[in-house]
């Protein structure tokens, strides 16, 4: 019973925190465009390299002319 007596008062400082972290991340505007940051991670990388790629052969190219 007297485990009772912390445990209430630790989750409601439990839920206060999760409030105020839900409260940041909705002023910081983590939640506004949540398509783009799946497809940052899964295609950035692939476009720098195309792009790389088109250089390079851009460039030998015009050197073997």
């Amino acid at each position: 019973m007297n485990v009772i007596y912390a445990l209430i008062p630790l989750s409601i400082i439990l839920l206060a925190l999760a409030i105020w972290a839900f409260g940041w991340a909705v002023k910081s505007k983590q939640f506004d465009d949540l398509d783009r940051s799946g497809s940052d991670i899964l295609f950035d990388d692939d476009d720098e390299l195309h792009k790389r790629a088109i250089e390079k052969d851009r460039s030998n190219r015009s050197t073997d002319d």
